[in-house]
């Protein structure tokens, strides 16, 4: 039912108890194929915490779609069931839209093969790996791996679960090829993406608990404002921060940042 190779792992025990329980729970509840339909139901039944399902969802254990479905994201890995007794899921469009990793694992990322990868998601059915319609390329000369491209969902969701006083980003279909290619362009790993996302949150500056204006993921991954962020420019001042860098609360800060701002940023992006 469990794979130990998912549950046993540093980084599903480092979460706390509640978010573990929760994520067992949700298990056992769904169905052949790994989709949950009432998770805030079955969290407030178990009395967890709004934080224990973001917390899931931010760490990719689980992953979300528009119409509130859940689906397990290491199901396939946790459970095999026999042809005779399985029953599909009744959330087809949910389904259609994921792929599956060579290990068995869910992804709404497609996955390309490394050969042909530009960086970029490719549109060529030949190299994508669709629950509705797995298939191989026959012209194959050997079995070459293939691996997900970056994982846009993953970071816009370490986004919403860590920066709760901004506005949540579009949908990823929606995102620019410049907004791609700037969160490319970092180079850093998904933990550390988190890391910048939780100092933001905590500056009064950046949150608009300070003036009134707040940032943008846009406007966080422009070079000179990330670097600005990773320095402690904007790190709050005084006894709740004691020691740490002087944030840059002043006038021409301010009026630097805001005539900075791209127009997504002014509008502000739908919750």
């Amino acid at each position: 039912m469990f794979a130990k190779s998912i549950i046993d792992t540093d980084a599903f025990l480092s979460m706390p108890l509640s978010a573990q329980a929760l994520y067992f729970h949700l298990c056992m509840r769904a169905d052949d194929d790994g989709f949950v339909s009432n998770p805030r139901k079955i969290q407030r039944m178990i009395s967890c915490a709004d934080d224990d399902l973001k917390l899931l969802i931010a760490k990719r254990y689980i992953l979300v779609f528009d119409s509130g479905v859940i689906v397990i994201k290491h199901w396939r890995i946790h459970n095999y069931i026999r042809k005779d007794t399985y029953h599909e899921t009744l959330y087809l469009e949910e389904k259609s839209s994921l792929f599956e990793k060579p290990d068995g694992a869910y992804t709404d990322h497609p996955l390309i093969d490394p050969s042909r990868a530009r960086d970029e998601l490719v549109t060529d059915p030949s190299t994508q790996y669709r629950l509705d319609k797995i298939r191989l390329d026959k012209g194959s000369k050997d079995n070459t791996s293939v691996s997900p491209a970056t994982d846009y969902e993953q970071i816009r969701q370490s986004f919403i679960a860590n920066c709760p006083s901004l506005p949540c980003p579009n949908a990823t279909a929606k995102w620019t090829a410049g907004r791609k290619k700037a969160i490319r362009d970092k180079k850093i790993t998904d933990d550390e993406f988190s890391e910048v996302f939780k100092r933001v949150e905590r500056s009064d500056f950046l949150t608009g608990r300070k003036t009134g204006w707040h940032c943008s993921l846009d406007w966080i991954l422009k070079p000179a404002n990330w670097q600005k962020i990773n320095e402690g420019n904007y790190d709050n001042h005084g006894p709740e921060n004691p020691g740490g860098s002087k944030a840059t609360y002043d006038l021409s800060e301010y009026d630097q940042a805001t005539t900075s701002l791209d127009l997504d940023s002014l509008k502000g992006e739908p919750k």
